[in-house]
């Protein structure tokens, strides 16, 4: 089985895992082995789904102000926890690929596989929700209609994605890709780097 088949398989499951109480604060169950590539991709994809719906009750025009706020303050912390996850993937495939020798003539990719595979994670939760939308009873024809015109391109999109992935790491294993990892360096949530938050500090 490719990878993408493998990831594919294990975010939708956590996707139909979550929508089973569809409940934000829902503690994660996670099926896989400890250590094993799909417990790694099981969080991952948990962590994006929850942030999904968070992302979905933020934008509620009658929420509390306060609420609000502390939703925010959520979706950055998840945010975190989603780069760091990201950024452990690409420690996997480093590992993986530890010993491969790229040639002098290997090309540098764009992203990293950690980064192709969140975009695949997130598509994964566009498929599942525009098929909801495209299967609705209550909504009108014309919404069907429209909602599966879209789901047939995510789904495009989705043979396209992985198709590109399964040849990224191929191509890393052959050597005719170098993979490089940089950290992100986010500053939003550094006190040391967020202006408004080290003015804050210097302020007391």
């Amino acid at each position: 089985m490719k990878f993408t088949e493998t990831a594919w398989k294990v975010f939708n499951q956590s996707i139909e895992d979550y929508h089973v109480s569809d409940d934000v604060n829902a503690l994660i169950n996670n099926p896989f082995e400890k250590d094993s590539l799909e417990r790694i991709l099981y969080a991952k994809n948990w962590i994006d789904t929850v942030q999904w719906h968070l992302e979905d009750i933020i934008r509620d025009e009658n929420i509390d102000p306060a609420e609000a706020l502390q939703l925010k303050r959520t979706i950055d912390a998840s945010n975190q926890k989603r780069t760091d996850l990201v950024e452990y993937i690409d420690s996997w495939f480093l590992n993986k690929f530890e010993n491969i020798t790229p040639k002098p003539e290997a090309k540098i990719n764009t992203e990293t596989p950690a980064w192709a595979v969140d975009r695949l994670s997130i598509l994964a939760l566009k498929v599942y929700h525009m098929s909801l939308e495209a299967n609705r009873e209550s909504a009108s024809e014309e919404h069907r209609n429209n909602c599966q015109a879209k789901l047939d391109v995510l789904l495009t999109q989705k043979e396209d994605l992985s198709t590109s992935i399964d040849q990224l790491l191929a191509d890393i294993e052959n050597g005719n890709v170098k993979m490089k990892v940089y950290k992100q360096m986010k500053m939003y949530n550094d006190e040391s780097l967020n202006p408004i938050l080290y003015q804050k500090g210097q302020q007391k």
